[in-house]
């Protein structure tokens, strides 16, 4: 049977989590404080235990296993069942609410090298959703009263952080276009240059998302992580969160690490051809080496609401509040802005013939 590790204060015997706020385990009953330090002895096990080798001659039920992937847990504060997919890593039970951490998610390379540990609470993250919808023009304008937040999640996200030395060669073709004109013409000349770019780029902590739950461009798009602030890896910083393993190891992942290389290359070597009216690439070759990989994770708060039958997902960076998601367009408020955004335009359009007209 898989292990569960529940953090309980010795003081009342509650369930204890992790506070964002204080940055410190805190009981809820009795308010008692601990230091992150004082509970690293519950991960010690985690360095020297065994994976298992028990070998079966499974038939029928080996076909059940594989389809389902269903674990089974058990609840040490109320004896109910908890059950979870194959790579939850930390949630809650559902009958008395009390966090857990399956330590078996966390054991030889399935063990994080660090964390980056909440840093704003739930309701930071109800905030952050309400400024979002503020100076939405097209936003329904009964939405922000009849939505329902259906749901808000904690959620740790296994991050695969990929560090490495670039060597590149880009070439350019550049263009500068220069106007001027006379009492008779106007006149347009357009040069051509070929440009060509070399040099050496260090990366680290490349972030690629590494579950197949959590749509990669949310993640992306709620970037950058501050890694710097990361932490060493300690199951005591899930508890009150949800936390899966990763899904999507280091070499599946490699591909979309190279891509944000190759487009952070390009876009670096391309800041420096300047002066130019326009610059667009023509050949590009990324070269890497002292290429390693760190496994992490993430803080992500979800947010789930529902609006005329519809849900929205809004993702907000647990460290830095930077939140983003999509959200429902008033049809009538659509066609009225572009019907006056079109009528502006007719009207600056007339009136500038009329001058030139006049002249």
């Amino acid at each position: 049977m898989a292990v569960l590790q529940e953090y309980k204060c010795p003081c009342c015997g509650g369930a204890i989590a992790f506070d964002s706020d204080i940055q410190k385990m805190k009981c809820p009953y009795c308010d008692t404080e601990f230091e992150m330090e004082a509970l690293a002895a519950y991960d010690q096990e985690l360095q020297n235990e065994q994976t298992d080798a028990l070998e079966w001659e499974l038939t029928a039920s080996e076909t059940w296993q594989e389809e389902d992937h269903i674990q089974s847990y058990v609840c040490h504060s109320c004896g109910g069942e908890i059950i979870a997919d194959e790579n939850t890593a930390a949630t809650a039970c559902p009958y008395c609410g009390n966090p857990v951490v399956m330590m078996a998610q966390f054991t030889g390379a399935l063990k994080p090298d660090c964390v980056i540990p909440f840093q704003l609470d739930k309701e930071a993250a109800i905030t952050a959703l309400k400024k979002h919808y503020e100076g939405k023009r097209l936003l329904p304008k009964i939405f922000r009263d009849e939505n329902h937040l259906q749901e808000i999640q904690g959620v740790y996200v296994p991050v695969w952080l990929f560090d490495a030395k670039a060597e590149a060669d880009v070439r350019y073709q550049a263009t500068q276009v220069r106007s001027w004109s006379d009492s008779r013409y106007y006149y347009t000349q357009t040069s051509f240059f070929a440009l060509s770019r070399s040099g050496q780029l260090d990366f680290s902590a490349v972030p690629v998302d590494g579950s197949s739950k959590l749509d990669d461009t949310l993640m992306e798009s709620i970037e950058p992580f501050d890694v710097s602030r990361a932490v060493d890896f300690q199951t005591a910083y899930l508890a009150g969160y949800l936390a899966d393993k990763y899904d999507v190891d280091a070499e599946e992942s490699i591909r979309r690490a190279n891509e944000r290389v190759r487009e952070s290359t390009e876009e670096a070597f391309a800041a420096t051809a300047a002066g130019y009216t326009a610059v667009t690439p023509e050949f590009s070759s990324v070269r890497l080496s002292q290429g390693k990989t760190r496994y992490a994770l993430y803080p992500v708060w979800l947010l789930t609401t529902k609006w005329n039958g519809e849900q929205y997902l809004f993702a907000m960076n647990g460290q830095t509040g930077k939140l983003v998601g999509d959200l429902p367009v008033d049809r009538a408020a659509s066609r009225k802005w572009f019907t006056g955004i079109t009528a502006a335009v007719s009207a600056a359009a007339f009136a500038l013939s009329y001058l030139l007209w006049l002249l």
